[in-house]
């Protein structure tokens, strides 16, 4: 079995941070600070909730003067900062814990700590607190020579950002987190290009339109550009969307047939859902994006579509066989229930096939 990531704060980390901090600072009681980070909840705390449970317990151990705090824990962290990126986040949430009310001294200190480590989640609570200061100061680290630093600017202000706070205000208008990826959007760095994708995938799932406008202007000046924006289309293409489609060269497929088509009409649960086919053309298959999408069962009775790519290219054949396999083995992303299921081919966003199965 994997090891659990709440392990990654250990004994041999919280030893390395105590002697660390005492090089820096005379003061600190590292035998009392390990036994306050080890008390007897500390089993069962998950990883947010030790990063949280460590960050806070520094503070009671480090000077009240947080411009101090500060300084100790910067030099502490270019100390550490080698092969514990997730681990050191600790000290990004010290800012957030303890920094709010000095937001200047506080993005200081997320630029460091965002090196081999990440300062995202931090930093969202200064956007909803200074929201102009601080997209000031994301534009700035927009021209850093750090690619760590240029991603924070993007990353950072993601309305959607997996496990972090959502930023409403960026969800309704994201025009100023528009700017700030029109000067990352050809970054030297596929780190920075990859978060610049993601920010825009979050912006098409609640401004499409925006999206939509921006993607034309965008499209045809590089191959890294081009894999970027295409990349943060990714929702919009999976949605089917015909402008978008369109865009990328997918056209409304002509003279293609669906052949061979077989499936599973009955899975057992925790089994798998394998279904073949064969695409025919007269001539060439031409430009083809090869997807499934299965309408899985919910718990209230109706269903909830998931698109899945298959695989997509130009294909000079006329015709291409397909097997595909879906496990409905337990996951902890998705619960499965007994009864009527949908499965659908996509051929560039149009529909060729519809069928159902029992999954049982």
């Amino acid at each position: 079995m994997a090891e659990l990531l709440k392990n990654l704060y250990n004994q041999k980390y919280i030893e390395l941070l105590t002697s660390t901090l005492s090089q820096e600072y005379s003061s600190f009681e590292s035998k009392k600070f390990t036994q306050s980070i080890f008390d007897k909840e500390w089993r069962d705390r998950e990883l947010k909730d030790r990063m949280r449970h460590i960050s806070t317990t520094l503070g009671l151990y480090l000077p009240k003067n947080y411009s101090q705090a500060i300084e100790i824990l910067q030099v502490a962290f270019e100390k550490m900062n080698y092969d514990y990126g997730l681990e050191n986040m600790i000290f990004q949430d010290f800012v957030a814990v303890y920094g709010l009310e000095q937001p200047e001294v506080s993005l200081n200190a997320l630029e460091c700590f965002t090196i081999k480590s990440s300062s995202e989640f931090a930093i969202r609570e200064f956007i909803l607190l200074y929201q102009d200061f601080t997209l000031q100061k994301m534009l700035d680290w927009t021209h850093s020579d750090n690619e760590h630093i240029r991603r924070l600017a993007s990353e950072g202000s993601r309305s959607r950002l997996p496990w972090a706070i959502a930023l409403p205000i960026f969800k309704k208008d994201p025009t100023k987190v528009i700017e700030i990826l029109e000067l990352l959007k050809d970054d030297e760095s596929a780190y920075v290009r990859k978060s610049v994708a993601n920010n825009l995938n979050d912006i098409s799932k609640d401004n499409p339109l925006l999206l939509k406008e921006i993607a034309p202007k965008w499209i045809g000046y590089s191959k890294n550009r081009d894999a970027l924006l295409k990349h943060g289309c990714r929702t919009l293409l999976k949605n089917s969307d015909k402008e978008i489609l369109k865009l990328f060269g997918y056209s409304h497929p002509q003279n293609i047939t669906i052949k061979k088509f077989t499936y599973d009409t009955d899975v057992a649960m925790g089994e798998d859902l394998t279904f073949n086919f064969e695409l025919n053309a007269i001539e060439s298959l031409g430009k083809l994006r090869i997807e499934f999408a299965l309408d899985f069962l919910r718990k209230n009775n109706k269903h909830n579509k998931k698109v899945f790519k298959i695989s997509e290219g130009v294909y000079s054949e006329n015709q291409k066989s397909i097997s595909k396999v879906y496990s409905f083995r337990p996951i902890s992303t998705r619960v499965y229930y007994r009864g009527l299921h949908k499965l659908s081919l996509i051929i560039n966003g149009i529909v060729f096939k519809e069928v159902e199965f029992m999954l049982f």
